[in-house]
Order: structure tokens, then C-alpha cells, then sequence
């Protein structure tokens, strides 16, 4: 492929090059580039948000280039401070081997195995010895290390910085040196890591490496970044009724962005489709159900997208019941004269987390049983076997006593 499209794969859905000048001068050398994304496992499920990068990978590697993914078994026990207000829980070795090994299982779903060299920091950073570290400390200063905004936050606010969290980005850089990496690549807010192994490879007398820095995804509340602790994630392995329903609720002005970062629709259709967009002659549901459509395809396959579109216009356009309704049976001690407290029931049933959110839910209008919408949070309930209660467009449960 020559430079040109090349660097078309190499910007779409990214935000920055540092530097595109450069860049250009390692693809003349017509090699194949080492390109690095290291990860710390600091959580066993992968989601929309962390397959960003991993797509971008995938499109690099399959125009010839050499991907190396990084896992960060001997950073993890430190913990990415990266937006951090206070000192991140250290994990434990036996939490951070688990947690690798699910991350190996799970990028092969995006990654092709057979071209792809995975790495452990540990191999190199746990045989440092005390002399190697002050000699890589020296290589860079703490005035420049609280040039980093979080770091400089916290400083500012009298909030503690441990020593070994200034370490995290010069181990970082370190893994550059040591792979000899061409490109890293990672989030916006990596800004900082990334150049690191830059200044790294420099004062030990490599060429510098490209930082290819990609958007944080939003999730589905459409402003946070996706992620599980928020509730706003699609998770790569949730089943595709659940993952194309979540999809449908995302806010129509991701739309395009998500096509961008997570399908495989080639950049010259994204731009039809906006125009279309912006244009009115493609209505907005339409484009939402093809980009569930793209996204659920991806994970399962055409069929199982299929189904789950199918499924979808049953209960969300046609009005009626999805195939499969989860049964939960009912504890008959939580019956009082044979009734029970509605807030009480959407929180037994897994609907609610909370009896505030149930309130809510229902004050919302949120909450129908057997077809009927219940707007008051003090209605006593009488249970009776199947019945349906629906919470939102989504969350179903077949009573069983």
C-alpha cells in the first residue's frame, strides 16, 4: 500500500500524530512498523471503549504491520495514575495474571493471533536493579513530571503523589525503548506516557517513536467516557438482543462517532451517511439500527444481528413481548396479607438497584406491570405467577412464586 493511503489508515478516528512528518519518513523505509499498545489489566471485561485502540491495531495490521500488545503485568501493581485524584488500589500479582490472561482471550476476537506478539513488562522491569532505576529516574525531572495535569492537580490541592507513581510513566517509556517501538498508541489522556517513551528512546539513542493518540468513547449517557463502573458500557461479549438494545439508546449525535471508532464501514460510506443525515434523507433510527446492526455482527455474527433486530422492532415498534423474559421467582417471607410493597418488588426482582431508584423509575413513568403503567411508588402489589413487570424499554421479569 502506498503512504498515502497508508496514512488514511493511519488517521481515521484518530486525534493526533506526533508527528505526521515523521511518520511519513518511517514508512519510507518500507518495513513493516512496530506498532506497541500496552494495558495494564486492571479489569477482566472488555467494552466498547477499550476496543478502540484494539480496531485501530487491527487496521494497521492488516495493511503489514507488526503489532505488539503489551500487557502491563509489572505496571499494573502500580496502577495507570492517569486522571487520578488520589493514589490508585495496587492489585495483586495473583489479581493482575487473572485478569491478563482474560484480556489475552478477549483482544483475539479483534486481533489476529498469528500476527501478533504479546508481551509481558515484567520480562524486562521485574530484573532492574536498584542502580538501573536511579539511572532511568535520572533521565527525566519531577519540574517536568508535575507538568502532568493530574499530577499537578493534586499537588496544587495538597492531595499526596507517591514516589513510585512518577515511576508509571517512565516504565512506560521504558517498554518503548525496550521493543524498539516505532508507534504507541493510546488514549488522549496517554498523552503524557507516550511522549515519555519518546523522550526515553531519544536520551538512550533511538529514533523516537510516532504517538498516535486516539478519542475517548463516550458511553451511552453520551457525555462520560464508557466505562462499567457508570453503567454507561456495552460490553464485547454481552449477548446481542442486549448489545443491539443498547446500542438503539445511544444519543443520535454519536452516531457517526461510533461509526468512526467501532464498525468497519469504510470511511467514504460514514461521510454518505452523514450527509444524509445532516440532509434528511436518511432518518436517524434508520442509521442507529445499521450501526447495531455492524456492532453486534462484529462480536457474534450477521445472524445473531439479524435476530436481535428482529427482536427489537417485536417488542420496541410492534409492541410486543421479547422471546425470552428472564424468571425470577418471588420469596413468599417478602409477602405481607399477600401483597407486596411495588418499590420493594422491582428491587427483588434485580430491576432497581435501590428503593430511591425504584421511586424514581416509577415517578418516571418507567415501570408497567402486565401491560399496565404504575405511577404511584406506594401501590401495594398482589403477585400472581407470570407476571410481567417491564422497567424502561429493556429490563423484563416473569414472576414466578
Amino acid at each position: 500500500m502506498d503512504i498515502h493511503k497508508q496514512l488514511e489508515v493511519f488517521w481515521r478516528g484518530t486525534a493526533e500524530i506526533i508527528s505526521e512528518e515523521e511518520l511519513v519518513a518511517k514508512l519510507k523505509k518500507d518495513r513493516p512498523l512496530r506498532i506497541k499498545l500496552g494495558v495494564d489489566p486492571s479489569a477482566p471485561d472488555l467494552h466498547l471503549g477499550h476496543t478502540v485502540p484494539l480496531r485501530k491495531l487491527k487496521q494497521l495490521q492488516d495493511i503489514g504491520h507488526q503489532i505488539i500488545f503489551l500487557i502491563g503485568d509489572f505496571t499494573g501493581r502500580i496502577g495507570d495514575p492517569t486522571g487520578r485524584s488520589d493514589t490508585r488500589k495496587q492489585l495483586s500479582e495473583e489479581e493482575i495474571n487473572k485478569n491478563a490472561e482474560t484480556y489475552k482471550e478477549q483482544v483475539f476476537k479483534i486481533l489476529d493471533p498469528d500476527k501478533t506478539i504479546v508481551e509481558y513488562n515484567s520480562r524486562w522491569l521485574a530484573s532492574l536493579t536498584f542502580a538501573d532505576v536511579i539511572k532511568l529516574a535520572g533521565k527525566y525531572t519531577v519540574a517536568r513530571m508535575l507538568e502532568r495535569d493530574d499530577f499537578a492537580r493534586r499537588y496544587q490541592e495538597g492531595r499526596p503523589i507517591g514516589i513510585h507513581e512518577f515511576m508509571y510513566p517512565l516504565m512506560q517509556g521504558y517498554d518503548s525503548v525496550v521493543l524498539q517501538a516505532d508507534v504507541e498508541i493510546g488514549g488522549t489522556d496517554q498523552k503524557f506516557n507516550l511522549l515519555m517513551g519518546r523522550h526515553l528512546q531519544r536520551e538512550m539513542g533511538q529514533e523516537p517513536q510516532i504517538c498516535l493518540t486516539l478519542p475517548i468513547l463516550e458511553g451511552l449517557d453520551g457525555v462520560n467516557k464508557m466505562s462499567k463502573s457508570l453503567g454507561n458500557h456495552i460490553g464485547i461479549y454481552e449477548p446481542p438482543a442486549e448489545m443491539y438494545g443498547k446500542v438503539m439508546s445511544l444519543p443520535d449525535e454519536l452516531m457517526i462517532r461510533y461509526f468512526e471508532l467501532v464498525t468497519n464501514v469504510p470511511l467514504a460510506e460514514i461521510r454518505e451517511i452523514e450527509e444524509g443525515l445532516t440532509r434528511g434523507t436518511l432518518h436517524p433510527r434508520d442509521v442507529k439500527m445499521r450501526l447495531a446492526r455492524e456492532i453486534v455482527a462484529l462480536y457474534h455474527d450477521p445472524a445473531a444481528a439479524r435476530e436481535a433486530e428482529e427482536a427489537f422492532k417485536a417488542v420496541f415498534q410492534r409492541g410486543d413481548l421479547p422471546p425470552e423474559i428472564p424468571v425470577v421467582s418471588l420469596a413468599g417471607e417478602e409477602l405481607k396479607d399477600g401483597k407486596i410493597w411495588v418499590v420493594r418488588l422491582l428491587v427483588q426482582l434485580g430491576l432497581a438497584q435501590s428503593n430511591s431508584e425504584a421511586r424514581r423509575l416509577i415517578k418516571q413513568g418507567g415501570v408497567t406491570i402486565d401491560g399496565k403503567r404504575i405511577d404511584d411508588p406506594e401501590l401495594d402489589i398482589v403477585p400472581t405467577a407470570g407476571m410481567i413487570i417491564q422497567v424502561g424499554k429493556r429490563r423484563f421479569a416473569k414472576l414466578k412464586l
